[in-house]
């Protein structure tokens, strides 16, 4: 009987541990790794550079970066458990439900951060530095530049210019102006979207969870919106005709500009654009777009130079 029962329990307590894994793994949001594939964008874009060295690099790049966001998810999650409790799809993460314990969450996210780090110093010590200042900018809109209305969505599209940079690091390759405006015009986009979903999400109460949503309207995000879609679609062509590249480029020209009004009419009339993760998978017009997007630049880079 004895014996039974000390299976049971160490039975139980495997159980509490492996559920314990799945919630951290869960709160490190892996769904959300997709915004990592910009890493991927300075191979893409880097045709005569590709091979099995530089692809694991990329792939080794992803991975940590995807663990050192994961980590700030943790500490924005903790931060933010009390206010995701009144939204209503955030309210289900692990640390708001009150499935996983908050200190144990953050523990486990140091031990990451710190793995990471110095993991990362041996591919390149200017990703440690990169991976560095990615956290504590995201530490500073954890606590306070969320708060602060325009800032908090340039924060956001900083964090896309990082993952960008970030994936010339990693093959050690540069980047021209033009790609990294682009990178940051369509962050902005992107962040601008996801503010107007949560404002329509939470138009009748919008201060109960996010407090600077209060500083924003329909209006001015809308406004926002059409300046930026502007400036992606110039600043793009732009990008194609002076990257140095072959001027061929300027055929993917109407996959950004499909893209960009598909997202765009997914807002406005489908009113989607909380997670720009969700879209790219559940959206067929979308995934279809970046998918042949992706074919041509490997195709043009390919054959002409």
């Amino acid at each position: 009987m004895h014996s039974t029962r000390t299976n049971l329990e160490n039975h139980e307590i495997r159980l509490r541990n492996f559920s314990s894994v799945k919630l951290v793994f869960i709160q490190l949001r892996p769904k959300q790794w997709t915004k990592n594939l910009l890493i991927f964008a300075a191979l893409l874009f880097s045709y005569e550079r590709i091979s099995l060295a530089t692809f694991v690099d990329t792939l080794l790049g992803f991975l940590l970066f995807s663990l050192v966001s994961g980590c700030v998810y943790i500490l924005n999650d903790y931060v933010d458990r009390d206010a995701d409790r009144n939204h209503p799809v955030k309210k289900n993460r692990p640390m708001a439900s009150g499935a996983l314990n908050p200190h144990l969450a953050l523990k486990i996210g140091g031990i990451l951060l710190t793995a990471s780090l110095i993991t990362s110093y041996f591919v390149n010590p200017l990703f440690t530095g990169l991976l560095i200042a990615y956290f504590a900018l995201n530490v500073s809109y954890s606590f306070k530049l969320k708060h602060m209305v325009i800032v908090d969505i340039m924060v956001i599209a900083a964090g896309f210019v990082l993952r960008a940079i970030a994936g010339g690091l990693v093959i050690h390759v540069p980047f021209t102006p033009w790609f990294l405006i682009c990178t940051m015009l369509l962050s902005l986009f992107l962040a601008i979207g996801k503010r107007r979903h949560e404002l329509f999400l939470l138009e009748n109460d919008k201060g109960t969870h996010r407090k600077v949503l209060e500083q924003y309207s329909f209006a001015l995000l809308d406004q926002l919106s059409s300046i930026v879609t502007t400036a992606i679609i110039i600043s793009y062509s732009l990008f194609t005709f002076t990257s140095g590249r072959t001027i061929q480029l300027m055929w993917t020209i109407p996959f950004v500009i499909y893209g960009i009004f598909r997202y765009l009419y997914l807002i406005h009339m489908e009113h989607k654009g909380g997670s720009p993760d969700l879209v790219l998978f559940q959206d067929k017009h979308i995934l279809v777009t970046v998918i042949l997007y992706v074919v041509s630049v490997l195709t043009i880079l390919a054959f002409f130079k």
